[in-house]
């Protein structure tokens, strides 16, 4: 039987540090669409899908159980991408789930990240009711209530939403595998790394969206006080990100400069 692989792309230079690029949940590696072109000039650059989403397939990469996925079985899927790629350590960057991802893999797997950069994201998503929650729904009845009540958690404003970014995240979260989709609400569910921040050890940027309702600043700054050295950004953006690039620009930027 073949390994469980997550779907991906990769660009740039082969001796470039290689950067490692997570989705938020409900998106795809597209989220990353706007910064690759620069990137791929300085990184070898790797983006990939979450279960269930863009192209990786739900089937054979989550436990269809209820309850029973986790981070760290979606931070394996992304270490074995670094291992096709032959590379001992890499910069991770992610967006909600996908910084979960990056937040379990540097507070486990400290010898395998070399700089890190948290967006919009937490080390605890509340409590496991609500995800719970959101995980049967879309078993029950699919895609189309997340579809009608993302736009006010994705995006600050109607402009953003009705953006040709902001409509290709939209139909690209109606096109998610349920099953894949709510495999990774049960992983959120379980998540809670506010014990384990101290371990991270690699050089980290965090930045909190401040329309942001999903993930508020003030999950931002738990990350920042529990990681040693961490660097706090905040960002005129909500969820996703999209309101502010060049506050996520500059983090990038800034990993790339201490990697060298």
């Amino acid at each position: 039987m073949d390994r469980p692989r997550l779907d991906h792309d990769v660009c740039g230079p082969q001796d470039a540090p290689l950067l490692v690029l997570g989705p938020s949940l409900g998106t795809s590696r597209t989220l990353w669409e706007p910064y690759v072109g620069d990137l791929a000039g300085r990184y070898r650059v790797l983006r990939f899908d979450l279960p269930g989403h863009g192209g990786s397939p739900a089937r054979d990469t989550v436990d269809p159980r209820p309850g029973h996925m986790t981070v760290a079985a979606l931070a394996d899927l992304v270490l074995a991408l670094a291992d096709e790629e032959g590379r001992e350590t890499f910069c991770y960057a992610g967006v909600s789930l996908g910084g979960a991802i990056g937040t379990w893999l540097a507070a486990r797997h400290q010898d395998r990240i070399s700089a890190l950069a948290l967006i919009c994201t937490s080390a605890h998503f509340g409590g496991p009711e609500p995800w719970l929650d959101r995980a049967e729904l879309v078993r029950r009845e699919g895609m189309g209530p997340l579809v009608q009540s993302s736009p006010a958690r994705w995006f600050g404003d109607a402009g953003t939403a009705g953006s040709e970014s902001g409509r290709a995240l939209l139909r690209g979260l109606a096109t998610v595998d349920p099953v894949g989709y709510a495999a990774c609400c049960d992983a959120l569910a379980a998540f809670d790394v506010r014990a384990e921040l101290r371990r991270v050890q690699a050089p980290t940027w965090i930045v909190g969206g401040e329309r942001d309702v999903a993930t508020p600043v003030e999950h931002a700054r738990e990350l920042a006080d529990g990681i040693p050295g961490a660097i706090l950004r905040t960002a005129d953006c909500a969820h996703l990100a999209l309101e502010d690039p060049a506050v996520v620009r500059g983090v990038l930027d800034a990993m790339h400069a201490a990697v060298g």
